[in-house]
């Protein structure tokens, strides 16, 4: 019989949406019900993709270094990690994918659209997540959120209105692609983020 393909589950939103915190329960639940689990993270998700995160994280470049560092590490990690896991059955959780790119690069920086749909169809044009989950909340939550935490990377640092371009971008993705995208109300407690998420996920268990 032929290994049944495991599931693909992103998680995506501006800094201090508070998605992170819910990728251990979302881990947790999954790994509970017997799935086999692979956690990763973009950038990086491979050796080689954690140094481009340092460079990409820390180092300033020309916007387009940028998106097409963000890719390098992006074909990377569906060579080594992603491809080979859901092929063997394993389910995929990764920190961000490509929305990010598009939220980000684009609505944040102002790349153009286009060369991000072209980068995106040249690095995986057969391959989207099965569900993305999208944490939003108010900008002035997030930065509350960012402003009791460590250190800063340079995203994080950044002003207002780049989060508002960026937040602006995932929800046009959301409402582009709504088969794979739920959008979380991440102002809600933890509890009940956390029934939301179990009822997304028994659906397509």
């Amino acid at each position: 019989m032929t290994q049944a393909r495991g599931k693909f589950i992103s998680f995506e939103g501006i800094d201090g949406a508070g998605k992170s915190t819910h990728i251990g329960f979302v881990s947790s639940y999954l790994r509970e019900r017997g799935l086999e689990l692979v956690s990763t993270r973009e950038p990086g998700g491979t050796p080689l993709g954690e140094k481009l995160r340092e460079l990409v994280l820390h180092e300033k470049m020309h916007l387009e270094t940028e998106a097409l560092l963000m890719f390098a590490s992006r074909r990377e990690h569906l060579a080594q990690v992603i491809e080979p896991a859901l092929a063997s059955g394993a389910w995929v959780i990764s920190d961000r994918f490509t929305d990010a790119s598009f939220a980000y690069q684009g609505g944040g920086r102002g790349l153009g659209r286009d060369k991000l749909d072209a980068l995106e169809q040249w690095v995986h044009p057969d391959l989207q997540p099965d569900l993305t989950l999208l944490f939003d909340v108010p900008l002035e939550v997030a930065r509350a959120r960012l402003d009791a935490t460590r250190a800063l990377d340079k995203f994080e640092q950044e002003k207002a209105d780049f989060f508002a371009a960026a937040r602006a971008e995932y929800l046009r993705r959301a409402a582009q692609f709504p088969a794979r995208f739920r959008v979380i109300d991440s102002t809600q407690t933890i509890a009940a983020i956390q029934l939301q998420l179990a009822a997304l996920l028994d659906a397509i268990l």
